[in-house]
């Protein structure tokens, strides 16, 4: 099988952001957003999905809301691209992660029709260096473009840090597992033949 690898470039007025994926990858990340805790969540998203990563990503008009939206949106481009026609892929996967008092799952079904719904039960306006408007908003652009069926909420916990943490391991477990090549799936794994 050849290696699953996609790139795409995002350059508009707000925002030029340059994303390449291996799904196939060993969990190897680089990422420049300028955004420290963005940064973070997305290292760990590739950490833990055991995917190559590069995310070199700068704002053209000094907004961080565009700059963080755009970031998500072309990551899951970019992961959706690799993905190509989904042949001989698991499909279906969960996961259920902690971070010590939080606990976050996360359930996907990588077939070709977006819907997602999304509970991080954020309490304070702001974690880290991200408001919590567009940490939502990160999250729902990502699961938005990665044109697949996915619900990720966090169960419980105290410590907003930990809740969304634990919602992007989740997130990246059950992408892994979904996306993995099952040995005994010799196509489209579809009753109709087509994702």
């Amino acid at each position: 099988m050849a290696p699953r690898k996609a790139s795409i470039k995002r350059n508009t007025k707000e925002t030029s952001v340059n994303v390449s994926v291996n799904l196939d990858g060993t969990g190897k990340t680089s990422i420049k957003t300028g955004i420290n805790f963005l940064d973070h969540l997305i290292v760990s998203f590739g950490t833990h999905g055991m995917m190559d990563l590069k995310v070199v990503a700068k704002s053209n008009d000094g907004i961080e809301h565009h700059l963080i939206e755009d970031t998500a949106i072309t990551i899951g481009q970019t992961i959706d691209k690799a993905l190509s026609t989904r042949r001989g892929i698991t499909r279906f996967s969960y996961a259920s992660v902690p971070m010590d008092e939080s606990l976050a799952e996360a359930s996907i079904d990588l077939v070709k029709r977006p819907f997602s719904k999304l509970t991080l039960s954020i309490k304070r306006n702001k974690i880290e260096d991200v408001s919590k408007e567009d940490l939502e908003h990160f999250f729902q652009s990502l699961l938005q473009n990665l044109n697949s069926c996915i619900h990720l909420t966090v169960k419980y916990g105290d410590n907003d840090h930990h809740k969304v943490e634990a919602a992007i391991k989740s997130l990246a477990v059950a992408l892994r597992n979904a996306s993995t090549q099952d040995k005994k799936q010799k196509g489209i794994p579809s009753t109709k033949g087509s994702m």
